[in-house]
């Protein structure tokens, strides 16, 4: 899927669509100037804008679609193409496989380095979807499913019976 050249900064899509005031994006690139950061995480942090608008606006500035994944069902088998560690540390998931064509959701579509490296460890064409930041971790957490070796159960330990047998 061919990126569109970027013609708009964030900050000016969101002013178009009026998630945001001169005022805050001023005080958004003023904390990112002194803290560094990305202003989208910035300006969701200051509480100014949702995540969703913030994934709506990187699907205007970069051309790919949206999707949201609360109600998207994923194949286990297109787990196993991305390490959860590999997926948790770009906030990605995979969605779907065709040929060599891997579908990915991504929070930061604009993460070259992430889309280089599933391509080099899946040896497929990476396709981006943009989706939310907490819609990918819910999903991360529901698709890679751990053993109990790797996490045991919470709380206390099951109550035995004392072996009262001679």
């Amino acid at each position: 899927m061919a990126r569109r050249p970027i013609t708009k900064r964030i900050g000016e899509i969101l002013l178009e669509r009026g998630a945001i005031n001169p005022k805050q994006l001023e005080k958004a690139l003023a904390h990112q100037r002194d803290h560094g950061g990305l202003l989208g995480q910035i300006l969701i942090d200051l509480g100014y804008v949702t995540e969703e608008e913030i994934a709506l606006a990187l699907t205007a500035q970069y051309g790919f679609p949206y999707l949201p994944l609360d109600n998207y069902d994923i194949d286990d088998g297109i787990m196993q193409l991305i390490p959860e560690p590999v997926a948790r540390q770009y906030v990605l998931i995979p969605i779907d496989r065709i040929g060599n064509a891997l579908t990915v959701a991504m929070a930061d579509p604009s993460n070259v380095q992430a889309i280089e490296d599933i391509e080099m460890l899946t040896s497929c064409v990476v396709q981006t979807f943009v989706s939310t930041p907490s819609d990918i971790r819910k999903a991360i957490d529901r698709y890679y499913k751990h053993g109990p070796k790797d996490h045991p159960p919470e709380g206390p330990p099951p109550l035995t019976t004392p072996n009262t047998s001679p």
